[in-house]
């Protein structure tokens, strides 16, 4: 059985767009190619933009 969602998808696009940054499972962050935490470039923060949870507001009500 296929998905009806798969009926309408679109497959992704190849993006011209390279991660600066790779992801070090030992110190769970992502990491520059110097070894720095991504969090420390602000070219990079800036790149990513940012995202929101509204998780915890939706399962906890002391949030």
């Amino acid at each position: 059985m296929r998905p009806f969602v798969l009926n309408y998808a679109l497959p992704a696009e190849n993006s011209a767009f390279a991660d600066p940054y790779t992801y070090d499972s030992a110190l769970q962050l992502n990491v520059l190619s110097d070894g720095r935490p991504a969090i420390t470039d602000p070219a990079v923060l800036l790149a990513a933009g940012t995202t929101t949870s509204t998780a915890g507001s939706q399962t906890h009500f002391d949030d």
